[in-house]
């Protein structure tokens, strides 16, 4: 609206709403940093058995004593896969994970 008109509805009495308060953005509920320990869980557990086959139950555990249920992580990212950004799915492809042509 210009600020012509918006004279022109005040002198008629209207006057705009007040703007509604924004509710403040919920945080993540994902931990920062778990797609990171996820790839490294991959890059270890290739490292280890030359493959990015992972069976579904399978838990990585880190040289920081994090265990990451890897199995299910790949899942999960491969489901997501439409989500996920342009460095995160080159940081999969990296490992040999390619989603792409599926």
């Amino acid at each position: 609206m210009t600020e012509g008109q918006r004279e022109r509805l005040e002198q008629l009495g209207i006057t705009p709403l007040a703007p509604e308060p924004k509710e403040p953005a919920k945080p993540s509920t994902t931990p920062l940093g778990a797609f990171e320990r996820g790839v490294a869980a991959l890059a270890q557990y290739k490292t280890r058995t030359g493959s990015v086959t992972v069976p579904r139950g399978h838990v990585e555990r880190l040289k920081d004593d994090t265990e990451v249920k890897l199995g299910v992580w790949i899942m999960n990212q491969k489901t997501r896969r439409t989500k996920l950004t342009a460095d995160k799915l080159a940081a999969l492809a990296a490992l040999g994970l390619d989603w792409a042509a599926t």
